[in-house]
């Protein structure tokens, strides 16, 4: 199974940017430990970030025909852009939303996602393990139910 983990804006700026919320691990060592779970269960994974919404929406598009699902932390983009939800919408290829945060304890704005609708789940506020368990999401037999 071929999984694209796809991360937006900021990520790239973990152990930098707020690391009360975030942790003082880097996106490099993020990297790592998404590669090592992947090793352990298996699966091929391909990890990418941007901070540019049209290249997230570019990737998404590229992934229909390249991917069996997708890991996406669409960082603030999650709250607000409707091109993505439209480009997730626009594909067949299942994407499980994740945050390493818990979004509904932060700030107001944070606690709304519009890319929510189009996801199979959304698993938050476990730090790096939100991708461990978003990973093992795919590989049981279920992955492609939509939760309810």
């Amino acid at each position: 199974m071929n999984i694209l983990v796809l991360n937006g804006p900021n990520l790239n700026m973990l152990g930098v940017r707020e690391p009360e919320i975030y942790g003082s691990n880097t996106y490099e060592d993020l990297e790592q430990y998404i590669q090592d779970i992947a090793e352990e269960l298996k699966l091929n994974v391909d990890i990418k970030q941007s901070n540019l919404e049209g290249i997230l929406i570019d990737i998404l598009h590229y992934a229909q025909d390249h991917y069996d699902g997708i890991i996406l932390n669409g960082g603030a983009y999650t709250h607000y852009s409707y091109a993505i939800l439209d480009a997730i919408k626009s594909i067949s290829v299942p994407v499980i939303e994740v945050h390493l945060s818990d979004t509904t304890k932060r700030e107001k704005f944070r606690r709304r996602s519009v890319i929510r609708p189009a996801c199979l789940t959304t698993i938050q506020g476990h730090g790096f393990k939100s991708y461990k368990l978003a990973l093992e999401r795919f590989k049981q037999k279920g992955e492609l139910t939509h939760d309810s």
